[in-house]
């Protein structure tokens, strides 16, 4: 039997924070307003990459009976920034304390309506 210490050691990688839009449907007890069929929300959630990041999302809108459809990833701090686009201080504040409470954090929802 090989020692403990013979094993390679797994890498532990470091969690970033992405930023998501979740598009939710109606579900009862969701929160949305009477007359919204859905909404569009904007999330920062961290993980240790885009997929963790996605999953937990999902899990944490499903707890507050939201019906998560589809997902987008807008990618992290860094490729947002690459891509051009503009984060302001609140929006890296919100980034900023997701990584630090390693939480999924609801910046944004916007209701759809017919």
């Amino acid at each position: 039997m090989a020692d403990m210490e013979d094993r390679p050691k797994k890498e532990k990688r470091p969690q970033q924070v992405y930023t998501l839009i979740v598009e939710v449907g109606r579900k009862a007890g969701d929160g949305l307003p009477d007359n919204a069929t859905g909404a569009a929300l904007m999330c920062y959630a961290s993980g240790v990459d885009e997929a963790e990041a996605v999953r937990e999302t999902v899990a944490i809108l499903k707890d507050a009976d939201l019906a998560p459809l589809e997902v987008q990833g807008l990618g992290t701090l860094d490729e947002r920034r690459k891509a051009g686009e503009e984060i302001d201080a609140a929006e890296e504040a919100l980034m900023a304390r997701a990584l630090a409470e390693n939480s999924v954090i609801v910046a944004q929802m916007t209701p759809f309506h017919d």
